[in-house]
């Protein structure tokens, strides 16, 4: 199964010796080159005094949505929501921020520290409805991952 062979790849990452920022970037590219329908793979941190999310390390073509209010788009419902989204079809979204028409469907799941939604994984595709719960179930791992960084 290909999300568990890369599960030890994203450890050994968080392990290595470089900086936060360039272990959440060399994430990104990991899943954008091994998984084929992972066409942007960025993270988003929350500011919760401003109730802002601010776009961090990614990979993928250039977005303008670097800060987005919680409760508008995906992103953020997921940091009101504290729970995983899955958009099969972006286009039947009415709460979505159209990144690129080339962008079909879009999964974000939240990234926890000590209980708090500190920021969240969010991964758009060029393919209608290819997430499945197997692909929560590994950015869920990815994301507690990541969670020892902070």
């Amino acid at each position: 199964m290909q999300f568990e062979n890369l599960k030890p790849q994203v450890t050994s990452i968080v392990n290595s010796e470089i900086t936060r920022d360039e272990k959440l970037a060399t994430i990104c590219q990991l899943l954008q080159d091994n998984i084929s329908y992972y066409n942007w793979v960025g993270f988003y941190f929350a500011n919760h005094e401003a109730k802002t999310l601010h776009l961090g390390p990614y990979v993928g073509a250039e977005t303008d949505h670097t800060v987005i209010p919680f409760g508008k788009g995906i992103c953020g419902q997921v940091a009101e929501s504290n729970a995983n989204f899955v958009v099969p079809d972006v286009a039947a979204q009415d709460n979505y921020i159209a990144c690129s028409f080339t962008v079909k469907s879009e999964i974000v799941v939240p990234l926890f520290v000590n209980g708090v939604n500190i920021g969240q994984i969010d991964i758009d595709s060029h393919v209608i409805d290819p997430f499945t719960e197997k692909d929560e179930r590994f950015l869920e791992f990815v994301n507690e991952q990541v969670a020892i960084l902070f």
